[in-house]
């Protein structure tokens, strides 16, 4: 985040993070690419240990009382580190716990998001399904009311933390013939009998995340881990949308800075054709779009949060979000791209990280919603907000400003054509 716009207290804890980030062993990043590390607990145990954890909930629960824009510098900080660190970083601190604090009562917060925040317990959250993942009310895991509990049966994939989460946050059906959106529910679901991590995937990138499938069959879930009202797991999937897409958004700047400053570095050391090849063009423009596609994608997270701080219009904040996750991972994603092709062909190889920064932030534009949900949601909010200021007529009516602004020209459909006598 832009150091000119943060606060001393934001700053102080964007030093912590970075201390946090110097702290990381080579050597755990390089054995998450190579599977050899699962799930990183013993960073989030130190992230944990720092305070650095959910850092926008109360200090009650473990959190450090700050803003969406103090997290967004935060994921961007521990996104240098890697996508997928960010990831298994964000998905518990952020995403679990968001639920829990918003729509949890005091006892499940005690229990579960004041450990998590220390570093003591890890979460994961259970969307995705096999059938697919952007259909949220589509979800056909069912949670059956047995009196003092429900008994959950179906399946989750694709979730990261799988592996090494003690709790998972669960969407289920509990209301079979109910409208969409009024027949799912909100579980807290404790890692234990008939709960089981099926299969970790071979992923392209954003390994050693623990990402994998889960299958729950007659998992005994106490009608106390209920997160919200019963059937009321659209009010929580609304909420969640923003820590999903923001931190998304967010983590991936972080992810895109090394490659851009290897890339940087690189350039003004590498000697072709008698010079160095940052004064050839075909290079330093490419670079210089980098840093301008980044500083653009920075503040456009900062505005977005900003707006979630101050309170704004749900709805324009749906379109607010939407639309930073989708131009600021797209965004990342050309800038990896970029610091590629300046290096060429040593790039393609592990001799640098870009190879694997490359492979990581693919997955940024998919995941959380992809790029397409984003413009649908982008699209549906701003003809809603456009449409209404329009009807209040609190702006100047610019279509009249043209020589011959007349109704008569303007067919829109058939009945224009009769009405006007066409």
């Amino acid at each position: 985040m832009f150091d000119y716009m943060m606060t001393k207290e934001q700053i102080q804890i964007r030093d912590e993070v970075r201390d946090l980030v110097k702290w990381t062993p080579r050597q755990m990043i390089l054995d998450m690419d190579a599977d050899a590390i699962k799930f990183p607990k013993e960073f989030l145990r130190e992230a944990g240990r720092r305070n650095l954890m959910g850092c926008r909930y109360p200090k009650k629960w473990g959190g450090r009382g700050m803003d969406w824009v103090t997290t967004c510098m935060i994921m961007e900080e521990v996104g240098t580190l890697g996508y997928e660190v960010a990831c298994v970083f964000g998905v518990g601190a952020e995403l679990v716990c968001d639920a829990i604090i918003l729509h949890g009562t005091d006892e499940q917060k005690e229990k579960y998001v004041k450990p998590l925040l220390r570093g003591d317990l890890f979460a994961a959250e259970c969307l995705t399904e096999p059938r697919g993942g952007s259909d949220f009310f589509g979800a056909t895991t069912r949670a059956e009311d047995c009196g003092d509990h429900y008994l959950l049966n179906g399946q989750k994939r694709f979730i990261v933390g799988a592996e090494g989460a003690d709790y998972f946050l669960v969407y289920a059906r509990t209301h079979p013939d109910a409208k969409p959106q009024e027949a799912i529910t909100c579980f807290i679901v404790d890692r234990g009998p008939g709960v089981e991590v099926k299969y970790l995937y071979g992923l392209m990138g954003c390994r050693g995340g623990g990402t994998g499938r889960l299958i729950f069959r007659n998992v005994k879930v106490p009608k106390e881990n209920v997160v919200g009202k019963v059937q009321g797991a659209y009010a929580v999937f609304n909420t969640m949308m923003i820590p999903e897409r923001l931190g998304t958004a967010s983590m991936t700047i972080g992810a895109a800075r090394p490659a851009l400053e290897i890339a940087t570095q690189y350039t003004a050391r590498r000697k072709a054709f008698g010079q160095v090849i940052n004064q050839f063009e075909g290079v330093s423009f490419q670079v210089a779009e980098a840093v301008m596609l980044l500083d653009a994608a920075r503040a456009m997270a900062y505005v977005t949060a900003r707006a979630v701080d101050d309170g704004a219009d749900m709805n324009r904040v749906r379109r607010m979000v939407s639309q930073s996750k989708k131009f600021i991972t797209e965004s990342c994603q050309k800038v990896v791209h970029n610091a590629m092709q300046v290096m060429g062909g040593i790039a393609y190889t592990n001799v640098f990280p870009i190879e694997r920064i490359y492979r990581d932030v693919r997955l940024a534009s998919i995941w959380t919603g992809t790029s397409e949900v984003m413009s649908m949601v982008t699209a549906h909010e701003w003809y809603r907000e456009y449409l209404a200021q329009k009807a209040k007529c609190e702006t100047r009516d610019h279509e009249l400003d043209a020589p011959e602004a007349s109704d008569d020209e303007k067919i829109y459909n058939d009945e224009d054509m009769w009405n006007k006598g066409w």
